[in-house]
């Protein structure tokens, strides 16, 4: 059974940081692709940060420079560093998994973000 679980969510001031953190089980970790999506109200999802499996990373415009997506390999575990948090951060956050050699993605449940004074 496929499960990745997400944490670190909350709400933070503007300016702030967070890091927050995917466990993923499972799966062969190092075999996929790991990526952070967000979803905020009335908008579509959309890709925040990727990682692929030989470290290669991809951002998002709106939050080049100011986030940091990280994996470690041997704890089956990503991370997205969130600094200079904006109010438009504010939105749910996905982590995603996708097989490099298939068809396979996976999803977590998602952790709230929120960005306000």
């Amino acid at each position: 059974q496929v499960q990745l679980v997400e944490s670190g969510g909350g709400l933070v001031q503007p300016g702030g940081s967070l890091r927050l953190s995917c466990a993923a089980s499972g799966i062969i970790f190092s075999m996929h692709t790991m990526g952070w999506y967000r979803r905020a109200s009335g908008k579509e999802r959309e890709l925040v940060a990727a990682i692929t499996t030989d470290g290669s990373r991809n951002y998002t415009d709106s939050v080049k420079g100011r986030f940091t997506i990280s994996r470690d390999n041997a704890k089956n575990t990503v991370y997205l560093q969130m600094n200079s948090l904006k109010p438009e951060d504010t939105a749910v956050y996905y982590c995603n998994a996708q097989f490099k050699r298939g068809p396979y993605i996976y999803w977590g449940q998602g952790t709230q973000v929120t960005v306000s004074s």
